[in-house]
């Protein structure tokens, strides 16, 4: 169950990436990408049911994620906040 609310959100910030009216700095498009790319890693590890570790500082990252988006991007902050109870409901 988890997993499929981290899917959800993992396709709500690709869906934001490749949004041209969502304007973004290179840096937070870079970071964003990276974030979703993370994401998807960790899906594919608990897809394939290995142990997933916890990594706080993934979690530490989305965190400050919000906080930058918050004022310019409330959606986006709201997605990443989605984000960071899917990770918290796998246990990561």
């Amino acid at each position: 169950m988890a997993e499929e609310q981290l899917k959800a959100q993992l396709d709500s910030l690709q869906q934001t990436l490749n949004d041209p009216d969502i304007v973004l700095t290179a840096e937070e498009r870079i970071s964003l990408q990276a974030l979703a790319d993370n994401l998807e890693a960790r899906l594919l590890v608990s897809e394939s049911n290995e142990e997933s570790l916890a990594d706080p500082s993934l979690v530490d990252g989305v965190n400050l994620m919000i906080e930058e988006f918050s004022e310019r991007h409330p959606t986006l902050a709201a997605t990443l906040q989605n984000v960071v109870q899917s990770l918290s409901n796998m246990g990561i």
